[in-house]
């Protein structure tokens, strides 16, 4: 089995849910499940936020001109269903189920039609920053998947590839991931050569972003996984050395 996460940027007005995330960018959303037939697409999602920004995406999912998965850069007619399955002040569960037509495309058809059947697929989207995570066979053809994408995406959002392994190299043997992406990397040291970890804080994200000539959003992305990463990293080895010392 092999492992491909990627991310889009999406430029302004292509995806309202794009839209309302970087309007609120402390809020989120991730995929519960995500399942796709020929002809059907359906997925649950968790978003989290302040009450206004689950206002602005409970908004973009429900009354979008067309579905957010689609990469259709105008209306496709295709025919959509969403629902909120649970709400609270910062909690929202959205359930949507869509069915395609003929000039319909999104990421997880594109993948069936190149990865063949059996695809996983996770999403996390943050601001204009859409990453998705594949779980595939490893037989079908990967460069003709980023070719059909790069077509359907067209000018509505920049594609960057942040990882491809088998999934078996994809985590170290205590179980925490296995390094951060070169992007990441990077990301994270000019953080800190620039001083934006010190305290008070030399550099802001925005300037930060502007040195390494990136979105804003897609560099507040870096960092967060990266920061992510470096925590769990670090919690892990500490419970490692516990359990190890608990034994002797």
């Amino acid at each position: 089995m092999r492992e491909l996460v990627f991310a889009l940027e999406y430029e302004p007005g292509c995806n309202r849910v794009a839209d309302a995330l970087a309007d609120h960018p402390d809020a989120r959303v991730r995929s519960l499940s995500l399942h796709a037939t020929a002809e059907r697409l359906w997925r649950v999602d968790h978003a989290t936020g302040t009450p206004e920004a689950l206002n602005a995406i409970e908004d973009a999912f429900l009354n979008g001109d067309y579905y957010a998965d689609c990469l259709a850069t105008e209306d496709c007619n295709a025919t959509q269903t969403t629902r909120v399955l649970d709400r609270t002040d910062d909690a929202l569960i959205l359930y949507s189920d869509w069915e395609r037509t003929p000039t319909c495309a999104s990421v997880p058809h594109i993948a069936r039609d190149h990865l063949g059947d059996g695809v996983l697929f996770e999403t996390r989207h943050e601001g204009r920053h859409y990453t998705w995570r594949l779980i595939h066979s490893g037989d079908g053809d990967v460069a003709a998947f980023f070719d059909a994408l790069k077509v359907a995406v067209g000018e509505c959002a920049q594609m960057e590839m942040l990882r491809t392994a088998d999934t078996t190299s994809a985590r170290g043997s205590d179980g925490t991931p296995s390094g951060l992406t070169p992007a990441q990397e990077a990301a994270l040291q000019a953080a800190v050569e620039h001083g934006y970890y010190e305290s008070p804080r030399e550099v802001d994200v925005g300037e930060l972003a502007e040195h390494l000539d990136v979105p804003r959003s897609t560099l507040t992305y870096r960092l967060r996984r990266a920061e992510e990463h470096l925590a769990k990293q670090h919690v892990a080895g500490e419970r490692v050395a516990e359990e190890r010392l608990a034994s002797h």
